[in-house]
């Protein structure tokens, strides 16, 4: 079985790499944004007649979200029609999709957990371009699962943890966000539910959440994140008002699971045990 993953070097990429490995599963080709330019329409239709796959993980996207704002049009291309394009390889190759999507689909403006039947409403341009991209794969592909995903960290690539990590041993103190809520994610969990997905052969196509159990603020995710690395600075809660950014973001984005655990079996870890589990990791690596 082959599987094709775009994005295959990133931060999720190189999770799915760890949990592959670690399981004995077979067959996974991970695509850099050269190798699998998502956009260019040619080379997806000769790695799909290449490969064949029985299966695409799309972890390929614009994240830079803040810079969304001033490049709409490369968001779009990439968040929309990249997803676009490989929906339609797959149609015409009978391939199965799994696509990575996140919250920032909702306006996240009302403090309640988030269902995938919930309206999205989108506040900053990375938003809006990964709902359009969800929308362009459901309109072409029967053959798919969509995973909303949030606040993704691991010990691979640029993220909060090693952010924080790194700033805590060159600073004594800290101001961190404290009224935006959300659910943080080790992307080695969303990689192992990935995979469980294709190795369960389910067909229960659609829309889905993902994220660790539990609700936080980046103040306290801060604040656990050297409480666990036994890191002594000081963290000063802040105010989104008092550190203002180029794209709005939702203040409670918090979702719902209760359907990819219903519907696919899927058992999901309390964020702050997978945190200590990603520090535990990356404290062996220092």
């Amino acid at each position: 079985m082959n599987i094709l993953v775009f994005g295959g070097v990133g931060q999720l990429g190189q999770c799915l790499k760890k949990v592959a490995d670690t399981r004995k599963i077979e067959g996974l080709i991970y695509l850099d944004e050269v190798q699998g330019n998502i956009v260019d329409t040619a080379l997806l239709k000769s790695l799909f007649e290449q490969y064949q796959p029985q299966y695409v993980i799309n972890c390929a996207a614009y994240t830079a979200v803040d810079k969304a704002e001033d490049e709409v049009d490369l968001s779009r291309l990439i968040n929309k029609t990249g997803a676009e394009n490989i929906a339609n390889a797959c149609v015409e190759h009978n391939t199965i999709l799994i696509h990575i999507s996140t919250d920032f689909v909702f306006e996240g403006n009302v403090p309640k957990a988030l269902n995938e039947e919930d309206v999205a409403e989108p506040i900053n341009v990375y938003g809006l371009t990964k709902l359009e991209g969800e929308q362009a794969i459901a309109q072409i592909t029967n053959q798919y699962f969509t995973l909303r995903t949030s606040w993704l960290y691991s010990e691979f690539a640029n993220n909060f943890v090693k952010t924080m990590l790194r700033l805590g041993k060159e600073r004594d103190e800290l101001g961190v966000i404290i009224d935006q809520v959300g659910s943080p994610t080790y992307a080695v969990d969303l990689a192992g539910c990935i995979l469980e997905i294709i190795t369960s052969k389910s067909d229960a196509y659609g829309l889905y959440h993902y994220s660790n159990e539990g609700v936080t603020s980046w103040y306290d995710f801060a604040k656990a994140i050297f409480e666990l690395s036994n890191c002594p600075v000081k963290v000063k809660p802040l105010k989104t008002i008092e550190y203002p950014t180029k794209a709005t973001r939702p203040t409670y984005s918090v979702m719902d699971k209760s359907k990819i655990k219903s519907s696919l079996g899927i058992e999901i870890p309390y964020w702050r045990d997978s945190l200590a589990i990603c520090i535990k990791v990356l404290s062996a690596k220092s």
